[in-house]
């Protein structure tokens, strides 16, 4: 007896199943309470591979808490890190003397990786790439992200700045969906350059949001539909929001309001 429901659906075959490579998901966290995360986490937990605790929200928990529920996150086999704009902030306003000593409180923390970007505070490829072998040398896997939230760059400019990352030792690369994007529509030109120049089972594709000026729901919800038909069910997304991680699964098996391009003809 089936221990699913609707065991007379298939699943596509193509979908890889955790520990996976490639098909990533990766979940934002703007500070969910612990509560939060274990009831996510126990039924979402199987389509989650990676989840950011965003910008700089580290800061402002309890020591205890944050070092709980990092614990609580990996219990589920899903891997928390943080995001990268917390480095940009303390680069910005500490400079190079204060990176180390950021990236040891880090990984004492219970963080085993963590995000290098230049989202608002732009680094040159020397400082990108000291920046990444800094946090290596402190025992972090490090999530190299590349692109802007402020100026648009070429697909060039975005490919250069992945190899840096990976020449660097990325595990992984993260492109900024702001750049993926242009009035909120998708920019499709960016995404046929990028899908020709990139290593995608190495690199996520960042879904945008409302943080980004004119960005609606229904537009984040476009750019997904269309990374996933352009790409297939194994893309790996990231800049999931927790309330969409089941509909994002769906999506990527076809069951969700994106239906099947085929019609099975009646049994006779």
């Amino acid at each position: 007896m089936s221990n699913v429901p609707f065991a007379m659906v298939p699943l596509p075959g193509v979908r890889s199943q955790k520990p996976r490579k490639t098909g990533l998901t990766m979940m934002m966290d703007w500070g969910l309470p612990m509560n939060r995360v274990a009831d996510y986490m126990d039924l979402l937990a199987p389509y989650v591979d990676l989840a950011k605790i965003v910008v700089g929200t580290a800061r402002l928990y309890p020591e205890d808490y944050l070092v709980k529920k990092l614990a609580l996150y990996k219990s589920y086999d899903v891997t928390p890190f943080l995001g990268g704009q917390f480095s940009e902030y303390v680069f910005a306003t500490q400079g190079w003397s204060a990176m180390q000593g950021f990236f040891a409180e880090a990984k004492r923390l219970g963080f085993d990786a963590l995000e290098i970007s230049d989202n608002c505070v732009p680094l040159d490829d020397a400082e990108r790439a000291k920046m990444i072998k800094m946090a290596i040398a402190e025992g972090l896997e490090v999530h190299g992200e590349v692109g802007s939230k402020v100026v648009n760059q070429t697909p060039q400019d975005l490919i250069d700045q992945t190899n840096v990352c990976f020449d660097a030792g990325c595990e992984i690369v993260l492109v900024e969906g702001a750049e993926l994007v242009t009035d909120g529509k998708v920019n499709e030109a960016m995404m046929s350059a990028l899908k020709d120049g990139l290593d995608l089972e190495r690199t996520l594709l960042e879904l945008t949001g409302p943080w980004i000026k004119g960005v609606t729901l229904n537009d984040v919800f476009e750019l997904k539909k269309f990374l996933l038909g352009e790409f297939g069910p194994e893309v790996n997304l990231a800049n999931v929001q927790p309330d969409d991680v089941m509909e994002t699964e769906a999506q990527r098996c076809g069951l969700s309001v994106v239906g099947p391009k085929t019609r099975a003809e009646a049994a006779e």
